[in-house]
């Protein structure tokens, strides 16, 4: 299998389901409560080994009931731990996470994430030189982000940026990443573009490299000669957690097996169609053979 490396943020999430989203000062009851684990790192470590990559997670968890939680989860899915720190002066991350009228509402709380840094990028560099496609969010420092971006440009590895949560993003690190993931309100952030500019001129000056997320209107490129829209595959929508997550395990999984982009895109399509008919981030991301068992569904 070709291997994804994938850099970033390890959480425990809290979830709560209700029917309706309480307001400002506002308590309703709910239906659920579940502890599963989460992060956008680890979620994408593990879309990426359901769908058939070797995967390897970098990061940081506290000493702690929900580091060694998180840690056993990874290593049940297959992903390979070696490279995750244990850091005993804060907690691991965690996320609060609440379900209701068909979507999400997520606070986190970063704790042991934010202790990655540039020594733990360096002692981990065999692993990163050894990668056919490093993956990573901004969930962790985004110094930590820039300076691995740079040693994978150095070291001629391809890089997939997941730019969220959103921040504006320097020029090296746009130039340095072969590939850029946001969904529509992120590019905007992430350029510093006001909400009304057209964003398509953005995606012309990146030619296969920016992949815009659109939720159920699909994924948009520009392909070097038009902009392509990829449609979403329609689905009864469960829980959207982790959809984000899945995608870019399956973008990253179908590149490094050495699918075009368009494919690779179809594919991440479909992995995250499938996870949202399900509850939770983890929890609900398909396995290739899942996927491949399914193609009437689609």
């Amino acid at each position: 299998m070709r291997k994804v490396v994938v850099i970033g943020s390890i959480n425990v999430d809290m979830v709560f389901t209700s029917s309706i989203r309480p307001n400002a000062g506002e308590t309703v009851l709910g239906q659920n409560f579940y502890t599963i684990p989460g992060g956008k790192g680890a979620n994408q470590a593990v879309a990426a080994s359901k769908l058939g990559s070797s995967s390897y997670m970098i990061g940081c968890v506290g000493s702690d009931g929900n580091g060694d939680f998180s840690i056993q989860n990874l290593k049940e899915m297959n992903v390979d731990i070696t490279c995750i720190e244990k850091i005993n002066s804060v907690p691991t991350g965690v996320a609060n996470i609440v379900v209701a009228e068909g979507d999400n509402s997520i606070i986190v709380v970063p704790g042991s994430n934010y202790k990655l840094t540039k020594e733990i990028i360096n002692k981990n560099k065999y692993v990163i030189q050894d990668a056919d496609i490093v993956l990573i969010q901004l969930e962790i420092p985004v110094e930590v982000v820039e300076y691995t971006v740079e040693l994978c440009k150095k070291y001629n590895i391809k890089v997939m940026l997941n730019p969220a949560p959103a921040l504006k993003l320097s020029d090296n690190l746009i130039q340095n990443s072969t590939y850029i993931t946001p969904n529509e309100h992120e590019l905007k952030i992430i350029f510093g573009k006001d909400n009304s500019e057209n964003t398509d001129d953005i995606l012309r000056q990146y030619p296969n490299k920016l992949i815009v997320t659109m939720g159920s209107k699909g994924v948009k490129y520009f392909d070097g000669e038009e902009i392509r829209i990829i449609p979403a595959y329609k689905v009864d929508i469960l829980d959207t957690t982790g959809a984000g997550d899945t995608f870019n395990g399956g973008l990253a999984s179908a590149l490094v097996r050495g699918e075009n982009l368009e494919e690779a895109i179809k594919f991440a399509n479909k992995a995250a169609a499938l996870s949202i008919t399900k509850l939770g981030a983890q929890s609900g991301m398909p396995t290739l053979e899942q996927l491949e068992n399914l193609e009437d569904l689609f």
